[in-house]
């Protein structure tokens, strides 16, 4: 085979992959559009009602819009995971939040006991994993938890309830 044929070779899956991500998009671009106003709908309420204080809680509350309204069929977007893995993560870092451990070990310790129930308790969910770091860098209040938990409630539900409108976008 020449240099030539190589080159044309390596290079053919690549434009596949293109011409299938195109011909996706232009098939699904109305879901791509009423999925991502989902989502950033979503997060403005979770943002007026936390406020600009408590933004590490709101991207972990992004990262779980982004599970929920574009893989709406993945194992991290079910209710149980959602709802669940925020629980744990918010236990976790409540628990952490009281030890004054220094950060460099506390941060990586709280992530990798969040990820350990999560996995043993079969609560799936990553973005979980950075409400039990947003918790440990804001604070534990009520509002904090009780924010974070209607929040997993309602974008568990918008997912469940809308399932027949939504499809996956990866």
């Amino acid at each position: 085979m020449s240099e030539k044929q190589n080159i044309q070779a390596s290079a053919s899956p690549i434009i596949r992959d293109e011409t299938l991500i195109w011909h996706k998009f232009r098939h699904l671009w109305k879901y791509y559009i009423w999925q991502s106003a989902l989502a950033g709908f979503a997060l403005s309420i979770i943002a007026l009602v936390l406020g600009r204080e408590k933004v590490v809680v709101i991207s972990a509350m992004g990262a779980t819009a982004f599970i929920v309204f574009t893989m709406p069929t993945a194992a991290s977007a079910q209710t149980r995971n959602v709802i669940g893995g925020h629980l744990v993560g918010l236990l976790v870092g409540t628990v952490f939040y009281f030890t004054g451990i220094a950060f460099y070990i506390e941060f990586p310790l709280v992530v990798a006991i969040a990820v350990f129930i999560m996995v043993a308790f079969d609560f799936e969910h990553p973005p979980a994993a950075g409400t039990a770091i947003a918790v440990l860098i804001n604070e534990v209040s009520w509002d904090v938890f009780v924010t974070i938990m209607i929040s997993a409630v309602v974008l568990s539900q918008c997912r469940y309830y809308l399932r027949h409108y939504l499809k996956n976008l990866i």
